[in-house]
């Protein structure tokens, strides 16, 4: 997780009606980047249970989230950032999250599309915009939200909400993107943007588009019909 992606996941928490209680997928927090990958904190007073493959720092439950050991309809958001891509069957994690959300509950996912290769413990996946709208269309309610250039999008982000959830107004949309503007914000290094400023003059803009536009963000509301 990255301070961009942090910003994603403070907006929708701040904006959005999230009940609790709360579930991490993936919570385990590496060591130094306590800062960044700490959630908990978004979500005072609320119940909150991180869940992982390992035991370790932010580790409440060890457990697959393709067989969470939890009841069917207990929880009320589950949240999953950076992790999808190294769950080796995906879509059992996403039957899994659906099963133990209650009617009322919320779903937050972010995960890397243009980026290394990284492996804990393996990377299987890429997931595109039209990939979350797809897997999350029995949610009547689906934010969906990505940054960098449309065709190599850095990161893919939606909040999906289920059919007796408080989806979100207009007002509360708008809220979410202004959020959006103030907090997913990562700005390159003057190193940087000079060496990939003289690149894209020797060499055309393409190249170096997910650097310069790594701040550049959409996102929309889609509904089932």
């Amino acid at each position: 997780m990255n301070r961009f992606v942090r910003g994603v996941a403070r907006a929708m928490v701040e904006s959005f009606d999230l009940p609790g209680p709360v579930l991490e997928v993936g919570s385990y927090q590496v060591a130094g980047q306590q800062d960044l990958i700490d959630l908990r904190g978004l979500f005072p007073g609320r119940e909150y249970t991180g869940v992982d493959f390992r035991p370790g720092p932010g580790v409440d439950l060890v457990a697959d989230v393709e067989a969470l050991p939890l009841p069917t309809g207990s929880v009320g958001t589950v949240v999953a950032f950076s992790v999808f891509e190294h769950v080796r069957r995906f879509w059992k994690g996403f039957e899994e999250v659906r099963r133990v959300l209650r009617p009322d509950g919320a779903f937050l996912v972010c995960t890397p599309f243009y980026f290394h290769v990284h492996a804990f413990p393996s990377d299987y996946w890429r997931f595109t915009p039209e990939a979350f709208d797809a897997l999350l269309e029995s949610y009547p309610t689906r934010v969906l939200g990505w940054h960098g250039p449309d065709r190599r999008p850095l990161n893919v982000w939606a909040a999906a909400f289920r059919e007796a959830a408080k989806a979100p107004t207009e007002w509360q949309f708008a809220d979410y993107r202004r959020r959006l503007g103030e907090y997913a914000r990562e700005p390159l290094g003057w190193g940087r943007r000079v060496r990939f400023g003289l690149g894209r003059v020797l060499c055309g803009r393409r190249p170096f588009a997910p650097h310069l536009d790594r701040e550049r963000w959409r996102t929309e509301v889609r509904r089932a019909a």
